[in-house]
């Protein structure tokens, strides 16, 4: 796994695809899968523009970075991504064997982290509160603008 000032430029990334779903009148969650130092791929919720509960900025990132690579694992990859998984993107990151998943705002109600059970891969590893601060705050404008 990356180190220290790295995961903070691939998360401003992520953060940069959670404004596009923002804008967009989306839940504002950003993701990019990095390889070899790299940005493979960006991607951010698109529910509601695709009429698809499964439409996660994880997913659509996984997507586009096996696209990119030609093949359906990412074992050398990392996926940063602005809020904590939930339960069916981490089973798809398991199904991935991504290499690590880096997080910025933890989710209490649908994180995947309150399931009992092992949802990652076993080689997966994980970071949580990268940008915490920043990650949180896009997702309670959003909420706030909502209500």
């Amino acid at each position: 796994m990356l180190k220290g000032n790295t995961h903070e430029q691939f998360m401003k990334e992520a953060l940069k695809e959670a404004e596009k779903a923002f804008a967009r009148d989306e839940v504002p969650v950003g993701a990019v899968v990095v390889c070899s130092n790299q940005v493979i791929a960006r991607a951010h919720n698109l529910t509601e523009t695709l009429n698809d509960v499964t439409a996660h900025a994880e997913m659509q990132a996984f997507t586009a970075a096996a696209d990119n690579i030609g093949g359906k694992y990412l074992n050398d990859c990392i996926l940063y991504v602005t809020l904590e998984p939930c339960i069916m993107c981490a089973g798809a990151s398991f199904w991935t064997k991504i290499g690590g998943v880096v997080y910025g705002a933890s989710d209490n109600k649908r994180g995947y982290s309150l399931s009992n059970s092992k949802i990652l891969h076993p080689k997966t590893n994980v970071i949580s509160g990268i940008m915490e601060k920043e990650c949180s705050e896009i997702l309670n404008n959003f909420f706030k603008l909502k209500r």
